[in-house]
Order: structure tokens, then C-alpha cells, then sequence
């Protein structure tokens, strides 16, 4: 991509606002060098490393990107023998703790969908040694601590003990000798402690004259009794410095020797400073991610100029490259043409850059080769070239490049000369770029051109709307409408007389009049079109949110009916304990018969009535639907399917016990009913399939739905384990586990143990009725 078109189209603004949006001077860097790429698979690429990023944005997360400094001169000049000062070792160490931060962020989100910046990350290497060495010996501020050394730590003890001393003995003048000092106070001159001794007492007091003030009444004087004190803190000081260096030199080895993996932490860290800067410009514009292809396709909806402010900007739709490879716009300067030429050119640019596009959800973008452009007026007087031979001259450096993998855009083509010859050289150009099978968008003010979209296929017209009882443009765009001459409007509403408008309107000839006409009848088809589509767009969200509800209530129809079937199941059961306690007691009531000689009949007749009246009534019928025709009575089969019209469930044959009474399963209750109840759904398969429930021993209550919500990890899928277990020997061909929603471990533990499990044919997610994604069906083989 030539560095003229980004100039042109003021791809460095683009720039400077993606450095903005930078946490680092590094990733500022990457932004303010980005370039537009132009292959696919690397443009693809880009989107999707700004999606991902975009995505961490979308769940009000934040990549920790501070305390990252550019920290590559510094590792340079530890390479090349250079010693590193404080600031600089410490600028590595904040470097390396934040490109632990990025690391263990990144490693939180692993269950979201993060490859990219996930495999960038495994790039970091934490260094904790280097870190942790470099904090033991240099403190937040950049100063080097007491810890650093035992020896450091020693001599910066002897330097308090000697700054002590010389105080103490200095304090003595201070409190004795106040009428020969200006001021009784301590200073220092050259790195040592002196008096400030008026220059009449210079001889009483004794010593060295370090320096005196701008009159010469004051001399700042060592006196002789702290001379071999200063010396001695000079000394410490000097050594305090050797010390300091050698500290220093061993972190710049240390340093110097982990140059590869701190460069590589850098340029990691960097790379990802810029994926973030340009989903924060994305967030920051509104804009979309582009969906890319390589067929020179453009589909824009709302579609705004990124460098005009979002309150002001006039948002337009956009198709190039499907239906037609060429746009004509036509019409008066009015200020609109330019604004979109370059939208649809910048927006190419950045969508082949990995930034998003400032248009609605759904846009699509083509990978160009190269973007051609001839916009404004490049008059050069140096080059002695007026507009017209400036404007030819780059669109032959254009033709001699241009093919079908180009977009190109030419303003006001053909301007600047004769307007017959200006449009016969404007539609021959057009010809020849359409030919060759790139993309092309025009702006031109001929009205021969405006006739020039309906005679080809490949080409549209266009046009900016104007309204002409403001006189002003209104930057719409409307595609498939020339524009049209408003020059007898204009004049009208500016006062010009109505007899000299009539007479002008004379002068033109029969088909100017007939276009023009027919251009009015098109804008207004076309404002019609837009109240049509803006209507139905207004009936399709009423539907939408129609139909949100409708999903609300069948979510708590949904619940409402889970609560039920829980109540219902609660008083089977206990409906089931009293049946049990009742026969317990039918049971003993036949063992004191037993005990007798003999047993009479009417004993007999009453313990059986007894054990029948035992059978628990669990609910009462539900009468027939009015006009619901009595089912001719069918020999039932164990297997069948069937539907016990008392509580309107399906379920399935057990066992028949007589003609006229069977054992059914529904859902997790197993009865005994009677034929009447029963409605046939289905006769038993012909292939063979496994029973609900067959298997009659200690788990022959196990029930068909595990719940493991609450659950600590490893007891859920110990419980799972156990569970499939006794499900298996129950007979049953599938079960519920319920796991909610949550954080996802649990599911995704759920499904990693049934792609273990030699005996779970399948797993999949519930449907709306079964709990949704809160919940796992496993098929049992």
C-alpha cells in the first residue's frame, strides 16, 4: 500500500487516535507505524486479534496493562558493558511483575474463547529471580536499599555515626560562639558540614573557608576541630558509591544474561497493548467487526465518517462489488461527494489495518491490494501544472497499476477542463477501470454522466441529497438517483425574479427537462422507500419484543409446571409410604389369621378388600375433552407407549398384572392403574430397546435425574460416578444431570466424564423443557 493514498485519506489521524487509546510509549509505538495489510489470511487475523480483546471489554474486564516501560535501550546497553542505573533496574523489574499480572489475567479467562491472546501469553516468561533481586536492592523511588549488601549496610551505618559527630561538635559553636556566627545554624558547602562565620571572627574561629556570601560578611568556614570528622564521612561516602556501583553492575549481569527472554516479554507485552488499543478505538467509535472476503465486496449499513464528530456525522448505507463494481455520484458541489468517497476508502483502510469499522453489526469489507485515489485539488506551481494536468497526471500513474484486486477513487473526474471533452474523458476513464474488474467510486458535477449508469451493468448512480429549502445538503447518500440541478430553486428562494427564471427554463432543451423530471420522480420513490422500510423496521422490533415476552412467560410456565410436578412427586411418595405401612399391617393381620384352625371364606373376601384398598389414589381423573372419542380398548404389551390420562402424562408399560389392570412407569413414579386410564400412543418397537426400569434390586428406586447444583468439584463427580452406576443397573436408557449454570466447571467436568465413560453412548445439552444449558442428558448403551 503506497504511503500517498494514506496520506490522502488521513490514515494518520486513524493513528494518532489508536495511540491514544495505548497504555504503554511501546504499543504507542505499533500504533503510530500501522500500516493496512493486504492479504487475507493477515487481515483476518487482525480482526480476530481486536475481537478477542474487544470480547475481554464486553465482560467490564481490563487487561492490567500498567508499569510497562520500554525497557529495550536499557537491556541494549547491559548487553554492550554499559552499568545500569537505579531507575533503569527498577523500570525492568515493574516491567516483568506487570507481565505477570497480564500473564495470570489471561490465564483466569481461560474458559472464555481466547486463542490468541491466550498463546501470547504463553510467551511471557515470569522471571521471578530477576524480579525478586532487583526488589531486594532498590525500593519503589528508584534508591538503593541498606538490605542490598551486608557491606552497604555497614558503611552507610559509619556515615550516620561520622554525620552524628561533626553535628554534635558544630552544635558546641552554635550554643557558645552565637556573636561570631551570622546565624546559628548548620550548612553545607562542597559536600561538607560548615558555619556561616562572620568574616571579622575568621581568625578565632579557625578552619577552612569553603565559601561566603555575595557581600563577603560571611564566610562559611570548616572549623579545624571537624576537618579529620569530614574527612573520614567523605571517605565512607566514596566507598558507599563503590559499593552502590558493584551492586549495580551484578544486576546489570543478571540482567545482561536473560536479554533474549525480557526482549521477548517486551514485544509480547507490546503486541498486546496494541490489540487492546484497537478495541478500545473500536468501543470508543461504536464500530463494528467486519466480516472480510477476497471478492471485492462492500457492504456498509449506517456507516460513518470516523474523523467527524459522532453528533454531527451523517450516517449512510453502502454496497459496492456485488451487484456493480462502479458508483457514479453526480450532482453540484454541495460538500457531500468528497466526505463519502473518502469514508468508503478510510474504512478499507482500517478494516485492512484490524481496526473495526464505524458502521451497524452485519458490515462486510474487501481485501484490497492497493487503494488508488485522486482527491482535491493538487495544483503545482513549482511543476508548472495546472488543476486538469495535475489531476491527469496521477490518474495515469493509476492506470499504468490499477487491476481487479484495486479499489479506486477519483473526485470530481474529468474537472478542470472543457466540460464535453472533461465528460467524454471521464466516462472513457470509467470504461477502462470497470473493465479491467476493479472497484471504482466517482464523483462528478457533468450532467453527461448522469445517463452514464443506466447504460451499463456494472454501474450505479448515485447521488447526495440536497435540500433545497434550507440550501443545504443533507450528506445523504442516495444510491441509484442522479443527482440533479437545483440552480432554478435556489434562485427562486434567493429572490431571483419568476419571469427570468421561465425564460432560463426555456433555453434548456426538451431532454434535460425530461432527466430532471425524471430524477425528481426517483428521489421521491426513494423517500417513499425509506418511510416504508423505516415502518417496517418499527413492526419488526414490536414483533421482536412480542415475542421476548411470550419467551418470559413460557419460562415461568415452565417453572410454574417443575414446582408442580415436585409437589406431585412429594405426595406420590408419601401416598406410597402409607400404601406400604397399610400392607405392613394387611400382612400381620394374615399371620394372627394363620394361627387359627382354619381360615374362613369371609376372612378371606375382607383381607383381600384390605390390600385393594391399599392401592394409593394418587390424583383424581380428568374428565374427558368434550368431543374426545372413547379409544376402542387394545391389548397392551410391556413397552408400549402410553399416556395415563389421570395426570395427561406419557410413559411406558412395566408389566401386565391382569386383563384389565398394568404396571407403568411415568416419568419417576411406577403404579399400578387400570385399563380405563391408560391411552395407547405407541405399540413397543419392533426393534429392541431397553425398558425404563427392569432391573428390581437395591436400586430399584433410583431416580432419573441427579442433582450436583452446590456441589464442591470433586464430590459432584464422585457422586456422578456412583450415580451412572446405579442408573445402569436400574435399566434406565437415560438420565438428567442437573449442574446449573454457574461458571461452566461443572458442566464441562459433566461432559469430559461421559466422553470417558465406556457405557455413555451420548451427551448433549437440555432443550427449553429439560433445564437448557443448566442441565446434561446423558444416553445410557
Amino acid at each position: 500500500m503506497n504511503g500517498r493514498i494514506l496520506q490522502v485519506l488521513e490514515f494518520n489521524k486513524i493513528t494518532e487516535q489508536l495511540a491514544a487509546q495505548a497504555a504503554t510509549t511501546i504499543g504507542k509505538d505499533y500504533c503510530l507505524v500501522l500500516k493496512p495489510e493486504t492479504e487475507m489470511d493477515k487481515v483476518v487475523e487482525l480482526q480476530s486479534e481486536t475481537d478477542e480483546a474487544s470480547q475481554i471489554y464486553r465482560l467490564n474486564a481490563s487487561i492490567p496493562l500498567g508499569g510497562i516501560k520500554d525497557i529495550r535501550p536499557s537491556i541494549k546497553r547491559s548487553v554492550i558493558g554499559g552499568v545500569l542505573n537505579t531507575n533503569e533496574c527498577l523500570d525492568i523489574a515493574t516491567t516483568l511483575y506487570a507481565g505477570r499480572q497480564v500473564k495470570n489475567f489471561m490465564i483466569k479467562m481461560e474458559e472464555e474463547d481466547l486463542p490468541i491472546l491466550q498463546s501470547l501469553v504463553q510467551r511471557i516468561e515470569p522471571m521471578r529471580n530477576l524480579e525478586n533481586h532487583i526488589s531486594s536492592c532498590i525500593d519503589d523511588n528508584g534508591n538503593m536499599m541498606d538490605s542490598a549488601s551486608v557491606k552497604l549496610k555497614g558503611i552507610r551505618s559509619s556515615i550516620k555515626t561520622f554525620e552524628s559527630r561533626v553535628r554534635d561538635k558544630l552544635d558546641g559553636y552554635t550554643k557558645s560562639n552565637t556573636s561570631m556566627l551570622s546565624d546559628a545554624i548548620i550548612t553545607i558547602r562542597n559536600d561538607r558540614y560548615v558555619l556561616p562565620v562572620k568574616a571579622e571572627y575568621r581568625g578565632t574561629i579557625g578552619g577552612i573557608v569553603h565559601d561566603q556570601s555575595a557581600s563577603g560578611a560571611t564566610l562559611f568556614m570548616e572549623p579545624k576541630a571537624v576537618v579529620d570528622i569530614n574527612n573520614q564521612l567523605q571517605e565512607s561516602k566514596v566507598k558507599e558509591q563503590q559499593e552502590i556501583v558493584r551492586i549495580l553492575r551484578e544486576l546489570t549481569n543478571h540482567i545482561a544474561e536473560n536479554e533474549a527472554l525480557l526482549t521477548e516479554n517486551v514485544s509480547v507485552l507490546a503486541k498486546i497493548d496494541f490489540i487492546s488499543a484497537r478495541a478500545k478505538l473500536g468501543m470508543q467509535m461504536k464500530a463494528a467487526k467486519p466480516a472480510i472476503n477476497n471478492k471485492g465486496i462492500i457492504r456498509m449499513k449506517q456507516a460513518r465518517h470516523p474523523l467527524i464528530d459522532h453528533d454531527e456525522v451523517v450516517a449512510n448505507d453502502i454496497e459496492l462489488g456485488d451487484n456493480y463494481t462502479a458508483i457514479v455520484i453526480t450532482g453540484p458541489n454541495t460538500g457531500g461527494k468528497t466526505v463519502t468517497l473518502k469514508l468508503i476508502g478510510l474504512c478499507t483502510l482500517m478494516a485492512q489495518s484490524g481496526l473495526r469499522v464505524p458502521a451497524f453489526d452485519g458490515c462486510e469489507m474487501a481485501v484490497f491490494e492497493d487503494v488508488y485515489a485522486d482527491i482535491g485539488d493538487e495544483q503545482s506551481i513549482e511543476q508548472n501544472l495546472s488543476t486538469f494536468s495535475s489531476h491527469m497526471t496521477n490518474i495515469v500513474s493509476i492506470l499504468k497499476q490499477v487491476n481487479h484486486k484495486s479499489l479506486v477513487l477519483f473526485d470530481e473526474l474529468g474537472a478542470g477542463t472543457d466540460p464535453q471533452e472533461g465528460a467524454a474523458l471521464a466516462m472513457s476513464i470509467l470504461d477502462d477501470v470497470v473493465s479491467r474488474g476493479a472497484r471504482v467510486v466517482a464523483t462528478t458535477h457533468y450532467p453527461e454522466l448522469k445517463a452514464y449508469g443506466y447504460n451499463r451493468e456494472e454501474v450505479v448512480n448515485a447521488s447526495v441529497e440536497f435540500d433545497v429549502r434550507t440550501l443545504q445538503p443533507t450528506y445523504r447518500l442516495l444510491i441509484g438517483v442522479p443527482g440533479r440541478s437545483n440552480a432554478f430553486e435556489i434562485s427562486k428562494r434567493l429572490g431571483l425574479q419568476d419571469n427570468i427564471i421561465d425564460q432560463a427554463k426555456n433555453h434548456i432543451g426538451m431532454d434535460s427537462k425530461s432527466v430532471e423530471n425524471m430524477i425528481a420522480s426517483l428521489e421521491q420513490s426513494h423517500r417513499q422507500a425509506e418511510t416504508d422500510y423505516e415502518e417496517a423496521h418499527n413492526i419488526l422490533q414490536e414483533s421482536e419484543k412480542l415475542r421476548d415476552d411470550l419467551l418470559k412467560e413460557w419460562k415461568q410456565f415452565e417453572d410454574k409446571r417443575e414446582n408442580l410436578y415436585k409437589k406431585a412427586e412429594d405426595k406420590a411418595n408419601k401416598a406410597l409410604q402409607n400404601a406400604r405401612e397399610e400392607a405392613e399391617a394387611i400382612v400381620d393381620e394374615i399371620r394372627n389369621m394363620k394361627s387359627g384352625a382354619e381360615l374362613k371364606e369371609h376372612e378371606w373376601i375382607e383381607a383381600k378388600k384390605m390390600l385393594d384398598e391399599a392401592q394409593p389414589d394418587l390424583t383424581k381423573k380428568m374428565p374427558a375433552k368434550k368431543g374426545q372419542k372413547k379409544e376402542a380398548k387394545q391389548q397392551l404389551q410391556t413397552g408400549d407407549e402410553i399416556k395415563l390420562l389421570s395426570v395427561n402424562q406419557n410413559g411406558t408399560v412395566l408389566e401386565k398384572i391382569s386383563e384389565n389392570e398394568y404396571y407403568v412407569q411415568v416419568g419417576i413414579m411406577k403404579v399400578k392403574v387400570k385399563r380405563d386410564e391408560l391411552q395407547l400412543i405407541s405399540k413397543k418397537s419392533s426393534v429392541s430397546e431397553k425398558p425404563l426400569a427392569t432391573v428390581k434390586g437395591s436400586n430399584y428406586h433410583v431416580k432419573t435425574e441427579l442433582d450436583l447444583r452446590g456441589e464442591r468439584y470433586e464430590d459432584a463427580l464422585l457422586k456422578l460416578e456412583k450415580y451412572i452406576d446405579d442408573a445402569l443397573l436400574a435399566g434406565y436408557p437415560q438420565v438428567s444431570i442437573i449442574h446449573g449454570k454457574g461458571t461452566g466447571a461443572l458442566r464441562k467436568g459433566v461432559n469430559q466424564f461421559a466422553k470417558k465413560h465406556p457405557r455413555i453412548a451420548d451427551a448433549r445439552s437440555g432443550s427449553m423443557g429439560e433445564g437448557g444449558s443448566g442441565a446434561t442428558i446423558l444416553k445410557l448403551s
